[in-house]
């Protein structure tokens, strides 16, 4: 183990105020789990819990295990959070429908004295409709992924901590708004993917292709900020930069072409599934309809 390895993990330190917001986060929204299967088993299965449960610890591995103090030392260590947070978290707590569970989990007091009165207000509900609209959500993650690569944008989010964790606040927030359109979570009206969700997927991965090639490609240094700093793995600047961009490219691809393959491979099958029917449907109630006026 290198000098500057041993450097980092003697620095990091255990993070309590985040750990106990992460472990709360589960345990309310376990209680509401267990609440809502007594009525509503076959939709929140233990597959649900094991995804919302998998999500927070993913959460915590990327901003309060040593992997967040890597990052200050490391681009490539950097992409891995980034990737972690835009697109591990979010499609595994939304993949555990968090909505009705986390309600139920509450404290009655807490959900009808703070809660209910908030979810209430019609401008509020209107602008969470907003948020969740396809184009809105696909503009405000990309346009975050974008602006916060920006070289001035990142140096100044790593020499700023508040600043960073905002920027981690960002990431988090738009990539949740992003994966909702895609996975729909319950109460949320279910929608079919049509062929305008892998337009939405596959037009994601190539703004996160250009952003990745043209860190992979680039002839110098990008980010000024770990020129200064000894890389853990001992690794040159433009090294650990071809190789954090070669994860956001394989990592970010993967997790944009799989979904957009599952849901081209249905859409495909569709009209097969109808062409097999032993009968027309639309055909047997026209005829029944004949049948009745003659």
């Amino acid at each position: 183990m290198s000098d500057v390895i041993e450097s980092v993990l003697s620095d990091w330190s255990f993070p309590p105020l985040l750990t106990n917001g992460i472990v709360l986060t589960g345990c309310v929204y376990l209680r509401g789990w267990l609440a809502i299967r007594k009525t509503r088993a076959a939709q929140f299965p233990l597959l649900r819990l094991n995804c919302f449960l998998l999500g927070l610890i993913t959460l915590w591995v990327a901003l309060a295990s040593p992997l967040d103090d890597f990052a200050d030392a490391s681009l490539s260590a950097h992409m891995v959070q980034h990737l972690l947070l835009m697109s591990a978290v979010p499609p595994l707590l939304l993949l555990g429908w968090p909505v009705v569970p986390l309600l139920r989990g509450l404290p009655a007091s807490i959900l009808k004295v703070a809660v209910s009165p908030l979810l209430r207000l019609p401008t509020l509900r209107r602008l969470g409709r907003w948020l969740i609209a396809p184009l809105v959500a696909w503009i405000a993650m990309n346009m975050v992924l974008l602006s916060w690569h920006v070289p001035a944008a990142y140096d100044f989010a790593l020499r700023h901590e508040h600043w960073h964790e905002f920027e981690h606040i960002c990431f988090l927030t738009s990539s949740l708004a992003f994966w909702w359109c895609i996975l729909h979570p319950w109460p949320t009206r279910s929608r079919p993917n049509s062929w305008g969700s892998l337009v939405y997927l596959l037009s994601a991965d190539l703004v996160n292709t250009a952003l990745s090639a043209f860190l992979a490609f680039c002839d110098r240094p990008v980010y000024g900020y770990y020129l200064t700093k000894l890389n853990p793995f001992a690794l040159s600047p433009l090294a650990d930069q071809t190789l954090g961009a070669a994860i956001m490219w394989v990592g970010g691809s993967f997790v944009f072409l799989a979904p957009a393959t599952m849901i081209a491979f249905r859409l495909l099958q569709a009209p097969c599934i109808s062409q097999n029917l032993p009968f027309d449907l639309g055909a047997q109630r026209e005829d029944r309809h004949r049948r009745r006026i003659s």
